[in-house]
């Protein structure tokens, strides 16, 4: 028998395509822009000559733990300020950091002002 010839086929070249992506140097950023709100609380209270009202609390970089000294405005009147707020603070007040005021523990927004006369036994 004779031998058939054999049909070649020559095999299709396929080439390949490169996907590039490109990144740019200049990429979007998203920024966060936070509305800087004051939150103030004033207490009215004579503590007495060389004492000073504390307050002590949670939120706005407040600590149960040890209070911050107000500033003092007059004679009777002290003022703690802040833009660290964010929601809600609660806080209470203190003569010499060591003697609480009486009653519960006050609350405030952030970005509100609380203005009170708090009450000692001492």
């Amino acid at each position: 028998m004779a031998k058939q010839p054999t049909k070649k086929i020559a095999a299709k070249k396929t080439t390949a395509k490169k996907t590039v992506t490109k990144k740019t140097a200049a990429a979007k950023k998203t920024t966060t822009v936070r509305k800087t709100l004051k939150t103030s609380i004033v207490a009215y209270i004579d503590v007495g000559f060389g004492n000073t009202l504390y307050i002590r609390g949670e939120g706005a970089g407040l600590s149960w733990e040890k209070g911050i000294s107000m500033r003092n405005i007059s004679a009777a009147e002290w003022a703690f300020d802040t833009t660290k707020a964010i929601g809600t603070i609660t806080f209470k007040f203190l003569i010499n950091d060591q003697v609480w005021a009486k009653g519960d523990d006050r609350t405030i927004k952030a970005g509100s002002k609380s203005v009170s006369s708090p009450e000692f036994v001492w």
